[in-house]
């Protein structure tokens, strides 16, 4: 478990990734994403989480060369987007994603979603970048077990990350479980339920008695469960607020109220069921 904003959990190749991101999905690039980025920097952040398909990576890049953080010190993350899937084409999506953010390498690539037919050549692609020096790590998001399964039976590597909507109505154990034993680290994307989550009375209770927010508590439930957390936010206040969760533990039994709420409802698409 993470004890500071700062701290890191290893993945299996020996990388040290933060347990505790920034994400930037639906910030807008410029100023936005910019100022968030920033906010997130001066903070203490130090993983930034953004994709292709977010069209804000040339912000981030910005952000990151205004900042003047040392790169060797950041953590950024990006992710192949699903047009761009297969061999060649997600080997030259890379390039293009390197070139906007303005680096030399980024540490950690992900399929962003398994795109039937495409996500082992796309694979073959992210191990190729990987042994290339191009990337420090690799993964997936969006997984299914049946489809970490299936991308198992043939990679060279296994992922070291996979990142999944997660969150106390969407708990996802068996998954997170499966993960484990095979030394993916698990990351969750909309921790807050895409904000869902924040008029929760259960949850607000529990906030209560630890005198924090509903965001809070959740962020700390993913800490204590050993889950990588990346919120978003574009607000500075929030951006700090959300990273205050280090001066208080939940205990078991709180622990335990908040897994009750699981009703494995999504906020996003289905894995085995999206169109885009």
């Amino acid at each position: 478990m993470i004890k500071n904003l700062q701290d890191i959990v290893t993945l299996h190749n020996g990388v040290k990734m933060p347990g505790f991101g920034l994400g930037v999905w639906q910030v807008q690039d410029g100023d936005e994403v910019v100022n968030s980025v920033k906010y997130a920097l001066k903070a203490g952040y130090k993983a930034i989480d953004t994709a292709a398909v977010y069209k804000n990576e040339e912000g981030v890049g910005q952000a990151i060369k205004e900042a003047g953080v040392p790169r060797e010190d950041l953590f950024i993350t990006t992710k192949c987007w699903n047009a761009d899937q297969g061999y060649e084409s997600a080997l030259a999506a890379f390039e293009t994603s390197l070139e906007k953010l303005g680096l030399d390498y980024v540490d950690l690539y992900l399929i962003h979603w398994p795109v039937a037919g495409k996500y082992k050549d796309t694979w073959r692609a992210f191990e190729k970048l990987y042994k290339d020096g191009k990337v420090r790590a690799i993964g997936v998001s969006n997984f299914h077990q049946h489809h970490l399964e299936d991308l198992l039976a043939d990679a060279e590597i296994t992922p070291m990350v996979n990142q999944i909507e997660l969150h106390p109505l969407l708990s996802q154990e068996p998954l997170r479980e499966y993960c484990q034993s095979k030394n993916i680290k698990v990351e969750a994307w909309s921790p807050l339920g895409n904000g869902k989550l924040l008029d929760n009375p259960v949850l607000k209770e529990i906030g209560e008695k630890y005198n924090k927010t509903v965001a809070q508590v959740i962020l700390r439930w993913d800490v204590q469960n050993d889950i990588i957390t990346i919120p978003k936010s574009t607000k500075e206040h929030r951006i700090i607020e959300n990273a205050n969760i280090f001066d208080f533990e939940l205990s078991p039994e709180d622990i335990q109220t908040i897994n009750s709420l699981n009703k494995n409802e999504r906020t996003g698409a289905d894995p085995d069921n999206f169109n885009f």
